[in-house]
């Protein structure tokens, strides 16, 4: 397959072996959430957002896996330093709580979980954060990040309403997204949630999401020594992703993350940044935090990263040994040379600059074509988000770009989620742009 030249060539979904293979797995997978009936074939040709199903059908991935392949399919900037080494068994070994190395510490032959946590101290180093934790997911991330802060002190936690954290019980606890993902499961204690920005352009005076109210925000009420319900003394941290992704890929305003961050320091409250779809430099930032006001106590990564890490200060780690710990958590040797290969992609390719770049292309584009049904076109970088007037017509859309090659992704409750490679070409972009668009207007 030649990238530079290839197009989307579907003859029809699903095809005979595609349903084969989901009337299989169906028979002894557990309900889950399936986002589309594509059957990957990873034997055939792919190459970045371009790969092949199991009958031959050639598609065009914006969803990089709903960003876990965030350098798309078969990257030569990752299978090409990955060639050099020659790999082991076991590859998966007990992952933080192990150690493994080879050559000289300071040269190592192949970058390790040692090499994946200097490497992310140093992308997070404008936070002063010096230390890492790794893990299996998301979720494992967000618990070990909510884990720290308890330790820290406080019995409270605050989360936005539209949050999604993931799906373990301590994570599910945090979520205002769909009340399907936490209905009748135990929660966590003491979790409060205020309104999510959705205004990207807002200010106190025309905020319309409910945050602002009267003379001040419902997050300082909340604290209020006076008037609030929460005593600002006993919370023990603050999540928030800097972008919302399940809720609706939601960039908030200035106004919005300028009160959050005063509030936090006001009250020395730990602020967790959520960065499992917006960070790894898919906003055209590392972080979706770098775009606003605000000073994370404490990153959570995965997804991108390819494994996942609870990101901070040494300060706010607890000193006590075993009070996290991971035995078959990641840090083996595969995900964190993928993990720690990314990172040096990212920067050696300076795709951040790309994805701000090719994401402004691609939200110019759309926006220019005016389609009827899209009422907001948003994101940053190469996360982006079409909103639509209806659920029905997002749906519609989702379906019709699938029978012409284009994958996409729902979310929210009406809104169609793009997630290019971050390496995607101006070629690509416009081709996906057309698809979508052909889409749209069918």
């Amino acid at each position: 397959m030649d990238r530079d030249t290839a197009e989307p060539r579907v003859r029809g979904f699903p095809g005979e072996r595609a349903t084969e293979w989901v009337d299989r797995q169906h028979r002894v997978a557990a309900p889950s959430t399936h986002v589309y009936e594509f059957v990957w074939d990873p034997t055939a040709p792919a190459d970045g957002p371009f790969c092949t199903d199991v009958d031959g059908n050639v598609l065009m991935d914006f969803t990089c896996h709903v960003g876990a392949a965030p350098l798309g399919y078969n990257n030569p900037k990752i299978m090409e330093p990955m060639a050099e080494f020659d790999l082991v068994d076991p590859l998966k070994i007990a992952g933080h709580d192990f150690y493994v190395g080879s050559g000289p510490a300071d040269d190592p032959d192949f970058p390790g979980p040692a090499g994946l946590m200097e490497r992310l101290t140093d992308i997070t180093g404008e936070y002063g954060m010096d230390s890492v934790f790794l893990s299996n997911s998301g979720a494992e991330a967000v618990e070990n990040a909510i884990k720290i802060c308890y330790d820290g002190g406080g019995s409270y936690g605050i989360t936005f309403e539209g949050a999604f954290h993931g799906r373990t019980l301590g994570a599910l606890s945090l979520n205002r997204s769909k009340q399907v993902y936490r209905r009748d499961f135990p929660e966590v204690s003491g979790i409060h949630d205020v309104p999510f920005c959705r205004d990207r352009s807002c200010d106190a005076d025309s905020c319309s999401c409910g945050f602002f109210a009267g003379d001040t925000s419902q997050l300082r009420r909340m604290l209020s020594e006076a008037a609030g319900s929460v005593a600002p003394d006993e919370v023990a941290y603050l999540i928030m992703e800097p972008i919302q992704g399940e809720g609706g890929y939601h960039p908030p305003s200035e106004a919005f993350m300028t009160e959050v961050a005063a509030v936090c320091e006001e009250y020395d409250i730990a602020l967790v940044a959520d960065e499992i779809q917006s960070g790894m430099g898919r906003t055209g930032e590392w972080w979706g935090a770098d775009h606003y006001p605000i000073e994370p106590d404490v990153i959570t990564a995965a997804k991108g990263l390819r494994v996942g890490a609870t990101i901070s200060r040494s300060d706010v780690f607890p000193e006590e040994e075993g009070r996290l710990s991971s035995t078959w958590g990641a840090g083996d040797i595969l995900s964190s040379m993928q993990g720690a290969l990314t990172i040096d992609a990212i920067q050696e390719h300076d795709l951040l600059a790309n994805a701000t770049e090719r994401g402004r292309q691609f939200t110019e584009r759309v926006v220019d074509a005016d389609p009827e049904p899209v009422v907001d076109v948003r994101g940053k970088g190469l996360m982006l988000a079409l909103e639509f007037d209806t659920p029905e017509a997002r749906d519609a859309a989702l379906e019709r770009a699938f029978e012409r090659g284009l994958l996409t992704l729902a979310c929210g409750h009406k809104t169609l989620r793009v997630l290019p490679p971050l390496d995607v070409t101006e070629r690509e972009i416009d081709l996906g742009a057309n698809l979508l668009l052909d889409a749209i207007a069918a």
